[in-house]
């Protein structure tokens, strides 16, 4: 990667990806009262505003073009997800049934989801944002589990006629709807961040799989599923 773009006001590389970072803060920490608010005023649905929650956070790689690769402070793009990994840990214990994480990240107002798939979300970001930081596997993993596994339960559940199930309840609008999110993600985070990478042949070849692999995936485990098939399937292909 280039190593000599410029910084913001000719900061030093380490404040200016401080203050990337501080940027991705602003934005995550954005949602979840934006999401409270519609929750309680305007009666949006938990699901939807999980749902909702789910994509904003998959796409805060929006911000990784600005990161500069140098030294070690490109990894501050993992920190707000580490604070939320101490977040959701607290609140999944300890929060009161009106919190803020509660509302807006839960399908049944049971603090205790968020220790289940929200919290293997933020695993799997902080995951993305080392080991394969700026990498096609990465950048196509987080695209995916975003869009695609954010978008397939709000069209499923409302529109979905054509059910299946495996190891747990899916419909055929809600795997389509998880394909086309998928396959608008990966190719515009691709082509955004790591243009050199991008093909789109493998990039729908990656979506089919794992549209596939979330169709028969349990509930809550899909956010670990679908970004293992990512990786395999970036690995052989």
């Amino acid at each position: 990667m280039n190593t000599l773009q410029a910084t913001f006001f000719s900061l030093p590389v380490v404040w200016h990806n401080a203050l990337v970072t501080l940027l991705t803060f602003v934005y995550v920490f954005s949602v979840p009262p934006l999401m409270d608010y519609l929750v309680t005023n305007h009666a949006l649905p938990r699901d939807i505003s999980r749902k909702i929650t789910h994509i904003c956070a998959g796409s805060a790689i929006i911000f990784l073009p600005l990161f500069i690769d140098a030294g070690w402070s490109h990894y501050l793009n993992i920190t707000v997800f580490a604070v939320w990994t101490v977040l959701l840990i607290q609140k999944g214990l300890f929060a009161a049934d009106d919190d803020q994480a509660v509302k807006t990240m839960t399908r049944t107002g049971d603090k205790r989801e968020l220790l289940k798939g929200t919290l293997y979300f933020v695993i799997v970001a902080i995951i993305c944002g080392t080991l394969y930081y700026k990498q096609f596997t990465g950048v196509l993993a987080m695209a995916i589990l975003g869009w695609g596994d954010g978008l397939a339960p709000i069209i499923g559940t409302r529109y979905g006629k054509l059910k299946y199930r495996v190891l747990s309840d899916k419909s055929v609008e809600g795997s389509l709807a998880f394909l086309v999110g998928s396959l608008f993600a990966g190719m515009f985070f691709v082509w955004l961040i790591i243009p050199e990478m991008f093909d789109a042949g493998k990039i729908v070849t990656i979506a089919l799989i794992a549209t596939v692999v979330e169709g028969v995936s349990p509930k809550e485990v899909d956010n670990l599923t679908i970004p293992l098939a990512v990786v395999a399937a970036a690995s052989y292909l």
